[in-house]
């Protein structure tokens, strides 16, 4: 697989990174964690523009994940479920991005663009809930944003060695969500709590 999206962000450059990022945020298991490092490292070799490699990865997830919300929005998770298994969407990936999404509410789809998995599934709740279209777009650009510039910048600083970074990158976003959850946690704790007298 990395060999594999390696070749087709080499051969197809912007539009690859585009294309690659629309159907991982659909749900097909292309990690953003090849296809944008190995962005960065043509970047440093002059292949690619670096801003418009973060800006086409970023477009990427906002395309897929309005594909993901509109698709769970109109056909459920019987299709997810059903049909989307042959494109690897798995039923334990939908519980993850739901429980994450009940929890937190459209602020999950913000923080959820930097959290391994969630980030990839994070549309199907959000679609068959129907949050609003419009803040769900926003949330999602801009949550992509940071993500994808990370990787990128990642690629574009350890150039042949951009393999390296799928692994540290993971557990730093895992690392940072856990501390964005309990931040979430404390705040929700406390509004529920009510001014005290």
């Amino acid at each position: 697989m990395t060999q594999l999206l390696t070749h087709w962000v080499e051969t197809g450059g912007i539009i690859a990174v585009l294309l690659l990022m629309t159907i991982e945020s659909c749900g097909i298991p292309f990690p953003s964690e090849v296809i944008m490092p190995v962005a960065g490292f043509l970047a440093a070799t002059g292949k690619l523009d670096p801003v418009a490699a973060v800006a086409a990865g970023a477009t990427g997830n906002l395309l897929g994940s309005l594909l993901a919300y509109g698709i769970a929005a109109k056909w459920g998770e019987p299709f997810l479920l059903g049909p989307g298994r042959r494109v690897g969407i798995r039923k334990h990936h939908v519980e993850i991005a739901d429980r994450w999404f009940e929890r937190f509410g459209l602020p999950s789809v913000f923080f959820g663009r930097m959290l391994p998995v969630v980030r990839t599934y994070i549309s199907f709740p959000a679609g068959l809930a129907r949050v609003s279209l419009v803040p769900f777009g926003v949330l999602t650009f801009v949550g992509a944003v940071p993500w994808c510039i990370a990787l990128t910048f990642a690629g574009y600083k350890l150039g042949e060695n951009w393999e390296n970074v799928a692994h540290p990158v993971t557990l730093a976003a895992i690392a940072i969500a856990l501390m964005v959850a309990a931040g979430l946690v404390v705040w929700f704790a406390r509004g529920r709590q009510g001014p005290k007298s």
